[in-house]
């Protein structure tokens, strides 16, 4: 009995990932327009395959270049979160609330990068460590990290994922 009451109690305070995303100070941006011929999400039952997105900033200008050479680890680590938040924006288009992902099952992350650089988890760990901040242990995926010769408009980071949603 006191545990079903415990239970309760925590779900009755358990945080929403919008409320985790007013607490950090962090708005979801309108959901950009895909920039050639795709959409950017397809709905196959419960799994959202989400198409790849970068670093875009209010401004409409991708956070660009190549890891290790024109960025730091740490700003290339900023443009895979900012590609984080972009993708949460998609989902809540997609969804109307954050908190009908059921879980992010796999992440791909591929960072624009010369054949020398191998830090590539260290850059998306910025997309991953925002997922668990905002969904907690249905942020936790399942993930690839890998360089790229290049990437559209020479942007720092792409990422597409699968979600499970309820």
């Amino acid at each position: 009995m006191i545990i079903v009451a415990l239970v309760l109690c925590l779900t009755a305070f358990a945080q929403k990932p919008e409320e985790k995303l007013q607490q950090k100070g962090i708005e979801l941006p309108a959901v950009a327009s895909p920039v050639a011929n795709y959409v950017n999400v397809v709905r196959v039952g419960n799994l959202l395959f989400l198409s790849g997105k970068g670093p875009l900033q209010k401004d409409g200008k991708y956070i660009t270049g190549k890891p290790g050479k024109d960025l730091t680890i740490e700003q290339g680590y900023e443009a895979a979160r900012l590609t984080a938040i972009n993708q949460l924006a998609v989902l809540k288009n997609e969804l109307g609330e954050l908190s009908r992902i059921r879980r992010i099952v796999k992440v791909l992350g591929m960072v624009n990068s010369d054949p020398g650089f191998s830090d590539h988890p260290k850059v998306i760990n910025g997309f991953s460590d925002l997922m668990v901040e905002i969904l907690g242990d249905k942020g936790k995926h399942a993930r690839s990290a890998v360089g790229m010769a290049s990437l559209p408009f020479n942007m720092a980071v792409e990422v597409e994922m699968i979600v499970e949603v309820e």
